[in-house]
């Protein structure tokens, strides 16, 4: 029988679940705020471009909470990350319920509820790598999925509690739910990971059986910038997707179930991802993802019918679920476990840059040419950025397989 301590053990499994779960609870942070988009627009009278600015703001907390859950992570432990990253989330809602103006609502998304969000995802799934060796892909994607499971589940829960509710007593009840339920999962991740003989990130780099041409710090510069470029793309479909519908006469709530379709196809990109990363690499498994997310946005260029939306919404899904996965993958085929949430967290703060730039960036392309179309084409060609830095890496080394 496997002791609790030791990789791909039944613990382990068991361990994989309960982060899965509170990544699920704590994903709401991304998306509630993009259900509300509209709501809170024509609450507090703004433009497109000003009412992403919450939006923005999050992906910001996020990206700079995720650094800083990781370093604590590495050093205290994920039960110490994901408890703060409780209480910050849970007073976020709070305050955004209780905010009087669209700047003190975007204030407590971007450094109270983005912050305290991102406890739940970098940190949880760097956590997770260290508790497998032989199947790393697959336990890195399962827990990668938990985002998008709350994407799938929290778009119309939100949406009914706003209609039902308003938006301004959806966001409180959302904060006591986190705090009740995420604090009990924190301590089920209590045990430490197993410990692994001590090295430095350069010895590791030497370790590999082909090297990568680059030293440390200018792969993560690089892995920084291709997370920048993909998650630019990605994010005019996840963050505008409810508004382009209300636009285009279909209304909010079909908007809200594209994106849940989306996100939910996304987990079964993300399972799948996980297996093809344990077979051909990270890198692979992001210029595969990243092609394939190209192939999509051209798509949404092409067509705006309802049926055409759903389906596209459904490709868009399972084409991209598993690009930020394999970057974690990336980042454990080349770096010391020890720093793994930190690592990690620079990578994945990088994603949600871009994540909020292109949130922005799309709003305001959609007030200066009245429609999407060239918003989906500014798309493209950030995704274009991703594809060559992960050509370049490919190029650099022909293989990237690290010790197993």
């Amino acid at each position: 029988m496997n002791r609790p301590a030791e990789p791909d053990s039944l613990y382990a499994w068991g361990r994989l679940c309960a982060a899965m779960l509170l990544s699920t609870i704590g994903g709401v942070g991304m998306w509630s705020v993009v259900v509300a988009l509209p709501t809170v627009q024509a609450a507090f009278g703004a433009a497109r471009a000003g009412a992403t600015v919450p939006f923005t703001l999050t992906m910001i907390g996020f990206a700079l909470g995720g650094v800083l859950a990781g370093r604590v992570a590495d050093r205290f432990g994920i039960t110490a990350s994901v408890i703060g990253g409780a209480a910050l989330l849970s007073a976020g809602y709070v305050a955004g319920g209780f905010a009087h103006s669209l700047w003190q609502f975007a204030l407590a998304q971007g450094a109270l509820i983005g912050a305290g969000c991102s406890a739940t995802f970098a940190p949880v799934i760097a956590d997770t790598s260290l508790w497998f060796a032989k199947r790393r892909g697959i336990a890195v994607a399962l827990a990668a999925c938990g985002s998008y499971l709350a994407g799938v589940l929290w778009p119309p829960v939100v949406q009914h509690f706003i209609a039902a509710a308003g938006w301004r007593v959806t966001y409180i009840g959302i904060g006591a739910f986190c705090a009740a339920a995420m604090v009990p999962l924190a301590f089920v991740l209590l045990p430490r990971p197993p410990a692994p003989p001590p090295a430095s990130t350069r010895a590791v780099f030497a370790a590999l059986p082909d090297s990568p041409g680059l030293s440390p710090n200018a792969l993560m510069a690089l892995l920084a910038l291709a997370g920048v470029g993909c998650c630019v793309a990605m994010a005019m479909p996840q963050v505008h997707i409810v508004a382009y519908c209300g636009d285009l006469g279909y209304g909010p709530a079909r908007g809200a179930e594209m994106l849940s379709l989306m996100l939910g196809l996304g987990v079964i990109s993300r399972v799948a991802s996980g297996f093809i990363a344990d077979r051909i690499g990270g890198l692979r498994t992001l210029l595969l993802g990243s092609t394939l997310q190209m192939v999509a946005l051209l798509l949404y260029l092409g067509f705006n019918g309802l049926a055409s939306l759903y389906v596209i919404s459904a490709l868009f899904g399972l084409f991209q679920g598993g690009i930020v996965p394999s970057y974690a993958i990336i980042v454990r085929e080349y770096f010391p476990a020890e720093e793994a949430g930190t690592r990690f967290g620079v990578v994945v703060m990088a994603t949600l840059f871009g994540m909020a730039l292109g949130g922005w960036m799309s709003g305001a392309i959609f007030d200066l040419a009245g429609s999407y179309r060239a918003a989906f084409a500014n798309g493209v060609l950030w995704n274009g950025l991703n594809l060559a830095v992960a050509l370049l890496l490919l190029v650099r080394r022909p293989r990237l397989l690290a010790a197993r």
